[in-house]
């Protein structure tokens, strides 16, 4: 008999970016293992990103319930919609560059809305399906974060229910980089803390992406904790010839605080010692690309090669970096991004082309580049070795010979992760 769980997220297509992937693709998959996934969407969010090709992945057979939001970045989008945006993508300014606007915004959102902006949308939604479950009972509840809200939602429903419920953290809560960023009172961090302990030790099984999360984790709770990395779907995309440049491409939010200068240096040396360099070389951007990440490229005379394609479809921009020569990868130089194993890395991995990737030391995905051969990993400290990779990748596409050799990708297929993913509910649930 078909398990049947109850996902409540808030990223779901039209929404585009990183965030939709996660549970698109396993709720395309779990039917697979005789698992009947409902979920449960905002009626009217506001999604900063639109992507409306997802769609396509979506079974016409699953349940779908909506519940209508309330958002205060709409009524914000009033005051600075360009902000508004940012700040709701993830792409937050640099501190000596944030208006007082900016810092307004902030504190607003940091103080007055715990644990986040959509906080609003717990209590009519917990109404909701608490009616529903009554009516068609599941076996399972899985709530997943950010926005962590959402978590709050299962924990109302396992407390008034006693339902089996498992917490999925895409990324951290409280450890997260941008959490600092927030201009907390001292207040609020600890309301943050508490509800963040409370979700942990109230669910029956939690969900990570990294290791080093269940590690921080398990100091907070002795729930059972799995890891279950994000992963690539196998594409049927557009094939398109590998770009007659020296390609270097970044897809995804370039955010203000993942800004390597060791490499955007590297790159302004190389063009003022290597004539071929100087004329092949391209940098390419794909996606949302914070303002001082242009104003950095300016700084270094990099902007007559800069190729800025913005934001693509998920389908455009998998023709585009599987084009690319080089894939670069860059994650935020600190101690709370060690955990932290962007989404893309995966599909990086299925372009098949070689990954140059920059992070804090003893970072998580820095392990996945090592084991699975597909590229090299730098910290921000390693200018010189940087400088010399990229020479040594260049080298071989003047050769015609710059391929890579990955080994192991089947373990983090979309499918493989599901199936993970579904021997746990059906062991549990």
């Amino acid at each position: 008999m078909k398990k049947k769980v109850l996902i409540i997220t808030y990223y779901w297509p039209p929404a585009g970016g990183p965030g939709v992937q996660r549970w698109l693709k396993f709720v395309k998959y779990l039917p697979d293992f005789d698992i009947e996934p409902i979920v449960f969407i905002p009626e009217n969010p506001n999604y900063p990103i639109i992507d409306s090709e997802l769609q396509k992945d979506i079974n016409p057979n699953t349940i779908i319930i909506k519940n209508p939001i309330s958002e205060p970045y709409k009524l914000a989008s009033i005051f600075s919609k360009k902000t508004t945006n940012a700040i709701s993508s993830g792409i937050i300014p640099n501190k000596k560059k944030q208006s007082f606007l900016d810092k307004f915004l902030l504190y607003v959102r940091g103080n007055f809305f715990i644990p986040d902006a959509r906080i609003g949308w717990v209590k009519p939604s917990v109404s909701v399906l608490d009616n529903y479950i009554k009516e068609y009972p599941v076996d399972l509840i899985i709530t997943t974060g950010p926005p962590h809200s959402l978590h709050l939602i299962g924990l109302e429903l396992k407390n008034k229910l006693n339902c089996k419920w498992f917490a999925d953290f895409r990324d951290p809560w409280t450890s997260i980089g941008y959490h600092k960023q927030l201009k907390l009172t001292e207040r609020s961090k600890e309301k943050h803390l508490k509800l963040e302990k409370e979700v942990l030790n109230t669910a029956d099984h939690i969900l990570v992406t990294s290791p080093t999360t269940k590690n921080e984790f398990t100091k907070l709770t002795h729930k059972p904790i799995t890891v279950i990395t994000n992963g690539y779907d196998v594409e049927y995309i557009q094939k398109k010839p590998l770009d007659s440049k020296f390609s270097i491409a970044h897809i995804g939010s370039f955010l203000s605080e993942r800004n390597p200068r060791i490499f955007w240096k590297a790159l302004s040396e190389l063009i003022k010692e290597n004539k071929d360099f100087k004329e092949d070389f391209e940098l390419k951007l794909i996606g949302k690309v914070s303002q001082e990440i242009l104003d950095v490229v300016s700084e270094f005379k990099l902007s007559n090669y800069l190729n800025n394609l913005g934001y693509l479809s998920h389908n455009q921009a998998l023709i585009e970096q599987r084009s690319s020569q080089v894939l670069l990868l860059v994650e935020i130089d600190s101690e709370e991004t060690v955990g932290i194993i962007p989404g893309k890395l995966f599909e990086y991995m299925a372009a098949e082309r070689p990954i140059l990737a920059i992070g804090p030391e003893g970072a998580d995905f820095s392990n996945i580049i090592k084991e699975t051969n597909s590229g090299t990993f730098f910290t921000y400290d390693q200018k010189d070795e940087i400088k010399e990779q990229i020479i040594k990748l260049y080298d071989l596409y003047k050769q015609n010979e710059l391929k890579v050799y990955a080994m192991g990708l089947q373990y983090y297929s979309r499918k493989k992760l599901t199936e993970k993913l579904a021997n746990i509910i059906k062991n549990e649930a």
